[in-house]
């Protein structure tokens, strides 16, 4: 995972709760009044960094197909070279034995290791992709408290200057 997309979601988490922070402060119950178009700016915002991460998940998988190519590539030449030194040994069927057989166990070897690399690269995509989507989950839960929490505060507010400002039985409003 690139780390500037993790760095870009921090920041917009740190700016939503900078926003929470600086908002202001209702007197009774410690409702916070929050600027919707800045919230949901935010919330905008990561909606586009998350699947930045998944781009960046795809990226390693993308690097796993030119390292395949590499080492297939390498392979290939590998066998290439033994196959040559095959040829110009064939004089004698004990020369031609020994090279047989060297050419075989270098592109088993080559085989060998073009299956682990692959198996290597595709663990580390799996493992990036799997960092990706939990770290996504974690900042979506996150956020999910963070708005609930806040609906919360704008309910008890809400319900508390319905309370406040409602009238008597009697039909009078005592006060000014």
């Amino acid at each position: 995972m690139e780390r500037g997309v993790i760095i870009d979601i921090i920041n917009i988490v740190d700016r939503l709760e900078s926003l929470i922070d600086t908002s202001k402060v209702m007197p009774v119950g410690g409702n916070v009044l929050l600027d919707k178009k800045k919230t949901l700016e935010l919330v905008d915002q990561l909606r586009l960094a998350i699947p930045r991460q998944i781009k960046a998940a795809e990226e390693v998988l993308g690097q796993k197909d030119h390292i395949l190519n590499q080492a297939v590539s390498e392979a290939r030449r590998t066998k290439a070279k033994a196959e040559d030194d095959y040829r110009d040994r064939v004089n004698t069927n004990e020369i031609n034995g020994r090279a047989q057989q060297k050419a075989d166990e270098t592109l088993a070897e080559a085989e060998e290791r073009v299956n682990r690399m692959l198996l290597q690269c595709e663990q580390e995509a799996k493992a990036r992709l799997t960092e990706a989507d939990a770290y996504a989950l974690r900042s979506l839960r996150a956020l999910e408290k963070q708005l609930h929490s806040i609906s919360g505060s704008v309910r008890k507010g809400i319900d508390q200057l319905v309370q406040e400002t409602a009238v008597p039985t009697n039909g009078y409003h005592d006060g000014c």
